[in-house]
């Protein structure tokens, strides 16, 4: 029953009426908390078309509606906003016209396919906490889209080249005496990165000698004999040479196997790897297509760019003067790769830091220059950094927060937690180091994707794990609390549909449960985690007040029959909720 479109006629009835005039649309909203009612007609942008005083035209279509539409009990005004009470026959027919919850909310299908980008990591270092916010970002997303009807591909490309890996072949090379992940007895990402770490505090040491000697310190970084080393290896894995192809293909394989546990780990995966050693070739052919077109021009040196400034752009290098690629030239030819491999995508999702706004603007626009349809759907996921009440985290430096000791820490501080609280006693090991795990995973998730994505994070791994609180354990304890109750219930009745007379917090819960739909829509539009968690935080608010104050397992059967199928519709709407941020909820806590 889509109760704006039956007011929106109703109220255009009404002006027409009353005075004489068409309105071209209503505008709605959600009725603040602080006055009575379930949905506010916006007065304002009618005095566009009615001539008068706002309040009393509110009075009058209000007045109107109740005599007209069955489904308005009555109303109030405030300054420009009519408030409707909708009766219970309304709530009642929605809750039953549902029925089943458990897929409520998401669409089967019917959009365009989108692929999202996320994770994308170098192959020099562990997975850290940084990464986190991107993968956490970026696979919810893509469970959001898909939720709103859209095909999905799940994407990352792998910086697999390059000088960085190139710094921890040579460390490993020089002080790693043939050591092995499985010899060290650390995941081979660890490995790797731990010689990453090594590298730079041997070019540290070298760039301060040098320093000391008389070089500046520009000089002195560019010419320390570890960096000089390292180029040779980049020289050398472009040449093609064997042993030096070998080191790195051992290498980075051991960096995969190690990021494979710590993917499973947080839960996540992916449709289709690309790797930037087999992408940093593509778009040179694309530049060339685009020189013929117009959309580029060549400079006297021969290097070509883009012409951005009647965009508000700069101008941009698109190929360098002896016709190499710069960076942007692989993402140009990636994208249009990645199309050509699944041609029914219409759209890319990028999850990349806000450092590279500037970036992303200029590559879409230069494939709408180029003419591909789909350029027009893509979108930048752009995050602001996740701080540690410690301070900044430098990857060069060891001082990151590595995502396997972050995960251990989350759940030993869920164990710590949830053994005080003293009701799991009955549960075996392997049930708690489950629960510990939900519960610590939840608690890292919702922490993170409960703030808009462009905002920056303060990360607190205690305060993430309250049981009190917006916080996820908060929200997947009062789902254990519903499973709870309705293992003790034992109600299995259908609502009567006789019974219209709703408790206020009954009402309450209802509505929240009736924007789910929309909200997921909205999240998918917005590209946006936090709509859908701080709904959940909304609804179970809701629901714990009505727990609270109404007694769910009534004697009176119509209502315990009612009050635990609502119960059980909140605790589906949760679940699916928190499944589209990538979290689990357990049934006992």
């Amino acid at each position: 029953m889509d109760i704006e479109q039956i007011l929106s006629d109703k109220i255009e009835e009404a002006v027409a009426s009353l005075y004489s005039v068409r309105l071209q649309n209503v505008e709605f909203q959600t009725t603040r908390k602080e006055f009575e009612g379930d949905i506010t007609v916006v007065v304002f942008p009618m005095l566009k078309v009615i001539k008068g005083n706002p309040v009393k035209i509110g009075e009058s279509i209000g007045d109107y509606l109740v005599d007209h539409v069955e489904l308005v009990t009555r109303f109030n005004v405030v300054k420009g906003f009519l408030n409707l009470v909708l009766n219970d026959r309304y709530f009642l027919d929605f809750f039953n016209e549902v029925s089943n919850f458990t897929n409520f909310g998401i669409t089967s299908s019917g959009k365009d396919a989108m692929m999202v980008e996320y994770a994308s990591p170098n192959t020099n270092k562990p997975i850290h906490l940084g990464h986190m916010r991107n993968i956490f970002l970026g696979y919810s997303v893509a469970n959001i889209l898909k939720a709103a009807g859209s095909k999905v591909y799940k994407t990352q490309i792998i910086n697999d080249r390059g000088i960085h890996i190139c710094k921890s072949m040579w460390a490993w090379k020089e002080y790693g005496n043939g050591i092995t992940p499985e010899v060290a007895g650390l995941k081979g990402d660890k490995l790797v990165g731990d010689f990453y770490v090594k590298f730079n505090s041997i070019h540290k040491e070298e760039v301060n000698q040098l320093i000391s000697s008389g070089m500046s310190k520009e000089e002195a970084e560019q010419t320390a004999p570890s960096l000089l080393a390292a180029q040779e290896l980049l020289r050398k894995w472009e040449a093609g040479d064997p042993e030096t192809l070998a080191l790195w293909n051992k290498m980075n394989r051991w960096v995969y196997d190690g990021w494979d546990v710590t993917f499973d780990s947080l839960g996540v995966d992916f449709d289709k790897n690309y790797y930037e050693s087999s992408t940093y070739l593509l778009g040179k052919d694309n530049v060339l297509e685009g020189l013929k077109k117009g959309v580029f021009y060549k400079k006297k040196d021969g290097s070509v760019w883009c012409d951005l400034t009647e965009d508000g752009l700069d101008e941009k290098l698109v190929l360098r003067t002896d016709g190499t690629a710069v960076y942007i030239t692989q993402d140009i030819g990636t994208a249009i790769q990645r199309v050509e491999d699944h041609p029914d995508v219409s759209g890319l999702v990028y999850t990349v830091g806000n450092e590279q706004d500037y970036h992303f603007k200029v590559l879409f626009l230069i494939l709408k220059k180029l003419g591909y349809k789909w350029a027009k759907n893509l979108y930048h996921l752009s995050y602001g950094m996740v701080d540690l009440p410690s301070g900044k985290m430098k990857g060069r430096e060891g001082t990151v927060v590595d995502a396997d000791d972050l995960i251990e820490e989350m759940i030993d501080t869920a164990k710590t937690i949830s053994e005080d609280l003293g009701k799991i006693d009955d549960l075996s090991d392997e049930e708690r180091n489950e629960l510990y795990r939900i519960i610590g995973l939840g608690a890292l998730k919702y922490y993170i994707l409960k703030v808009d994505p462009k905002k920056r994070i303060l990360f607190n791994p205690e305060e993430s794990v309250d049981f009190q609180g917006n916080t996820g354990p908060f929200i997947q304890y009062t789902y254990a609390r519903i499973q709870s109750i309705l293992r003790k219930s034992g109600a299995t009745g259908e609502i009567p549909v006789t019974r219209f007379k709703l408790d206020e917090r009954e009402r309450e819960v209802l509505k929240v449960l009736m924007q789910f739909p929309d909200v997921v829509q909205q999240a998918a539009m917005n590209y946006s985690p936090a709509l859908i968690a701080n709904y959940t935080y909304d609804l179970v608010k809701e629901f714990n007040s009505f727990y609270q104050n109404v007694i769910i397992l009534s004697d009176n059967l119509n209502e315990r029959n009612f009050r635990v199928q609502l119960s059980t519709a909140v605790a589906k709407v949760i679940k699916t909720a928190f499944s589209l941020l990538g979290i689990q909820v357990p049934d006992r806590m």
